[in-house]
């Protein structure tokens, strides 16, 4: 997820730093992006003026300890309230952000709650549309919009294996499946989805048979049972 902020960055910085236990991974990424990969977590901290702060919940305490120096704090960590990070960096302004993959394109989702450094959530606008939320609506949120594009991509997914089983080539199976899919959520951003799906479905017609087969399979119940899932797990 940081390497999908970094690529959605690319520009908007005067230079990104990176660093990565796995020196390797940070000077790709900095090679890729045109940033530097420096040689530690203090020397990022001395040096850059906001911190994006990826790292497993696990290793919060330690990364703090190599990021003292922080003025301006990120944090993405997953399950990991932002009251806790604040605890960890007492004298940098903390904000939380829990985006989505498509941050890569600058059409992510981004939640956010908490003190940032200056012209920070004018950066984050750059990636996508930013929500603010209270820190402890955040796990319901993420399994809204974090875990979705997955969710998205499996329907995707499905429907370009059905089209070729129907006798499409692959290639554009893939394509009318995509476009449809793009052009669905821009309707969606001005019509309610309830809306839209009941102008695309006629009486009678090809779209109720394939609604009708879906709640025969129990494909609603089942998404419904997806974003329990993600949420347990999170608060698990």
């Amino acid at each position: 997820m940081a390497a999908a902020i970094a690529r959605g960055w690319v520009g908007q910085w005067e230079g990104m730093l990176f660093f990565d236990p796995d020196s390797d991974r940070a000077r790709k990424l900095a090679g890729d992006l045109g940033g530097e990969a420096v040689a530690s977590n203090g020397e990022l901290a001395e040096r850059a003026d906001v911190v994006l702060l990826a790292v497993k919940p696990g290793a919060l305490q330690q990364a703090a300890g190599e990021l003292a120096g922080a003025k301006s704090v990120i944090s993405i960590l997953g399950a990991t309230p932002l009251e806790k990070v604040e605890a960890a960096f007492p004298q940098a302004k903390v904000g939380r952000v829990m985006p989505n993959l498509a941050v890569e394109v600058s059409g992510g989702v981004l939640c956010a709650a908490g003190e940032f450094g200056p012209g920070v959530r004018e950066k984050l606008g750059v990636l996508g549309s930013v929500v603010e939320l209270p820190d402890s609506q955040f796990d319901v949120a993420t399994a809204l919009m974090g875990c979705s594009p997955a969710y998205f991509a499996l329907v995707a997914e499905a429907l370009i294996d059905a089209g070729i089983d129907a006798g499409l080539e692959g290639k554009l199976a893939e394509k009318l499946v995509i476009e449809a899919a793009a052009g669905t959520g821009s309707l969606m951003r001005v019509r309610r989805p309830a809306d839209l799906r009941v102008a695309v479905t006629s009486p009678g017609g090809s779209t109720e048979a394939g609604l009708e087969a879906l709640e025969r399979e129990g494909a609603k119940e089942a998404f419904e049972a997806a974003v329990r899932a993600s949420l347990e797990r999170m608060r698990g």
